[in-house]
């Protein structure tokens, strides 16, 4: 008879915490592991998405391979195959197996290697060709991962081209200090609502704003495309987003007592460091008219919101801009002419109010050298501005301590404010590392659209849950 065969033993295994109980001389023993499901997808970390197209430049990219929930699977070892297009190559890769001898293989064009304990890492190095490449990782059954890498020409110095209309004087160029914030980024709230959903915090239903308020959030950031309802725009028909409905979303954001972040796309559609496309309505016109249509149009959405009394406390001139705005023209690739768009947005925000704080906002938490090499640029090119937005999704922007030394280094180099101002999970990490950043200069945070999305502070029925409990701490520790 097998050992303890006699025992009858029913363990109920399902991904997540799993629990053991024990007794011993009647004492109670526990145990706990956090197990996870099978491997679903592959998750890449660029450790910077701009290269220098001089042959030499290279980035590292790492790799893991993570469940449905998100959790990292530790015994992958799953083949994954790499694919990249010009101007880039590979020239390594790896899984960190010290024992593994495993040849690296390049068939067709695509590179692989098996992962282990769920990672791999890549290098990857440009060629003397300014443009876009585009890098894959795929393995049967699993969810890809890739990201484009844009390599721009080495310049020496900055050409300062500012254009003298766009020149900030008297008040409008005085520096802006941030207050705190605990934000929350809701700009999907007018169309949840037209679905139905209401909102409800301890069985009473309330504005879902209210509820924010009541468990510490003091800022709302609302984005605004230029005309969301054409047939490819973000809101095809229905024009959630436009200017009709930010500013009946302000009205009610500084109803409830809350300040205003509005963060301008300055396109049809959706504006991150993956795509800045032009809106419809500029295509085709110079440089010198873009400039203008973009002051004139940021100025409009300006004196309308401030004609109603809502105007914004701050303001992104751009989403997620490290690769650039509006392009072609505002391409990171062309830094003169970004720079000079930038410088266009900022002064038609100043112009209606000089005292609105300005952020540049780049999708980069972790990645230390992405960060320096667009702030250097701006900052060489005369581009005026008090905050310094990040971006930090674990999946693509590294770990907790490269976000820590990440800001860490910009308080350092640019003594600058500093805010998170879109995240999801690592709620209480995230809020701890900004706000305890030296000299004050961490202002806080935003959660983007915490209403539905990822780790939501409501459930699919609009009940807030235990995560909006944690802003209760969070705003009780950071008192903003």
């Amino acid at each position: 008879m097998p050992r303890n065969g006699h025992l009858q033993w029913a363990v109920k295994y399902a991904p997540g915490r799993l629990e053991a109980v024990g007794f011993k001389k009647g004492k109670k023993l526990t145990a706990s592991l956090e197990t996870t499901g099978a491997p679903a997808e592959i998750v890449m970390t660029p450790y910077k998405t701009t290269m220098l197209a001089d042959g030499k430049d290279a980035i590292v990219v790492n790799l893991s391979i993570i469940d449905r929930e998100g959790r990292e699977v530790p015994d992958a070892s799953n083949m994954i195959r790499f694919k990249i297009t010009s101007p880039g190559r590979i020239i390594g890769v790896g899984n960190g197996d010290p024992s593994s001898h495993e040849p690296d293989q390049c068939t067709d064009g695509a590179w692989q290697r098996s992962a282990f304990n769920g990672k791999c890492q890549v290098i990857l190095q440009s060629d003397m060709t300014p443009g876009t490449f585009h890098f894959e990782a795929s393995s049967p059954g699993l969810w890809s991962g890739s990201t484009d890498i844009i390599t721009v020409s080495p310049q020496s110095e900055a050409s300062v081209t500012i254009d003298k209309k766009y020149l900030l004087t008297g008040e409008a160029a005085l520096p802006r200090t941030a207050t705190k914030m605990i934000g929350a980024d809701i700009s999907h709230l007018p169309e949840l609502e037209s679905k139905g959903i209401r909102f409800s915090d301890s069985n009473t239903v309330k504005d879902a704003i209210t509820i924010l308020k009541d468990h510490g959030f003091n800022y709302v950031r609302l984005r605004i495309f230029q005309d969301p309802s054409r047939d490819f725009g973000y809101s095809p028909g229905k024009g959630f987003c436009d200017l009709e409905h930010t500013l009946q979303m302000a009205k009610r954001v500084k109803q409830a007592g809350m300040k205003l972040l509005l963060d301008f796309h300055y396109s049809d559609y959706w504006a991150d460091p993956g795509k800045q496309w032009k809106p419809a309505a500029w295509r085709g016109q110079d440089m010198e008219l873009l400039k203008k249509s973009l002051y004139d149009y940021t100025f409009q959405v300006m004196s309308a919101l401030k004609q109603q009394g809502t105007t914004p406390d701050m303001v992104q001139v751009g989403n997620e801009i490290n690769h650039g705005i509006v392009w072609p023209e505002g391409s990171i690739s062309h830094p003169d002419s970004l720079a000079q768009l930038l410088q266009a947005g900022i002064a038609a925000v100043k112009a209606v109010d000089p005292g609105v704080i300005i952020m540049l906002h780049v999708a980069l938490g972790g990645q230390q050298e992405e960060t320096v090499f667009f702030f250097e640029n701006m900052i060489k090119r005369q581009v005026p501005f008090d905050v310094i937005g990040l971006s930090y999704y674990p999946k693509w922007h590294g770990t907790l301590d490269d976000l820590r030394d990440n800001m860490n280094d910009l308080v350092s180099r640019y003594h600058k404010d500093i805010i998170v101002v879109e995240y999801s999970a690592k709620k209480e990490e995230v809020n701890k590392l900004v706000f305890e950043l030296p000299d004050g200069k961490g202002k806080g945070s935003c959660i983007w659209e915490p209403l539905n999305t990822w780790e939501a502070v409501f459930d699919k029925d609009g009940k807030a849950n235990h995560f909006m409990t944690l802003y209760d701490e969070i705003s009780k520790k950071y008192k903003p």
